[in-house]
């Protein structure tokens, strides 16, 4: 009996020191070192990759795509469709798994993709819709948007539906538009798009992009100076 109690003792005192080893390594050790290293080498991207304003002011994450609509006539009114404010350089559309329905009281940001196949109807009504869209939104009383120039990205949502990016094509194609509504010279604005063009990853991977956030952020800048 003793010798069993003892057998016991020592298993029960071998685990409790093995936890508060592994709880010390693990628990406290392991997150200071992988944190202290985030912070000291990737010091931006370990703080979500925020986004400034001129003011400072923290206006998202060059991560994560955002919309930019006009106020609703009625905030109250979830059935009232958002339109896009022709100031603002436009993502590319976010289809993904919809609006959250599961708690109303918060407007959650909610990643996802169609899953639809390229000749399922609904998905060829919303790329059709979307393109007469595009063409109607950037058209403009000097320039005139032509079917042709519309590229892919902007009437087919990404595979997260949060891409922040856009290609520059879809960039220049909304150049009149945002330098005619912001009273700005196109040319002003085709260097902005320029200036926030991003090429292929190490020369080769990826395509070039713009961050819309970013380009938006210093049109911003561009308008109040």
């Amino acid at each position: 009996m003793n010798n069993s109690v003892g057998n016991t003792a020592r298993l029960l005192g071998a685990g409790l020191r093995a936890l508060l080893v592994l709880t010390v390594v693990c628990g406290i050790l392991y997150p200071l070192a992988v944190t202290g290293i985030a912070q000291a080498l990737f010091h931006d991207k370990a703080n979500g990759s925020e986004i400034k304003d001129k003011s400072g002011r923290v206006v998202g994450s060059s991560l994560i795509g955002q919309r930019y609509d006009l106020p609703k006539k009625d905030p109250s009114d979830p059935e009232e469709a958002a339109k896009p404010d022709p100031r603002w350089f436009q993502p590319r559309p976010s289809h993904g798994l919809g609006t959250n329905s599961v708690n109303t009281r918060y407007s959650l940001v909610l990643s996802g993709a169609t899953n639809k196949a390229a000749d399922n109807p609904d998905l060829v009504k919303l790329v059709t819709e979307a393109k007469d869209a595009v063409i109607a939104d950037n058209s403009t009383a000097t320039h005139k948007v032509k079917p042709e120039d519309v590229p892919a990205d902007a009437v087919t949502s990404s595979g997260s539906g949060l891409d922040p990016n856009i290609s520059p094509a879809y960039a220049q194609l909304q150049v009149q538009r945002v330098a005619e509504q912001n009273k700005l010279d196109a040319e002003q604005v085709e260097k902005l798009v320029a200036d926030h063009t991003t090429g292929r990853t190490l020369g080769f991977m990826g395509e070039p992009r713009v961050n819309v956030l970013e380009l938006n952020t210093a049109l911003k800048a561009l308008t109040e100076s």
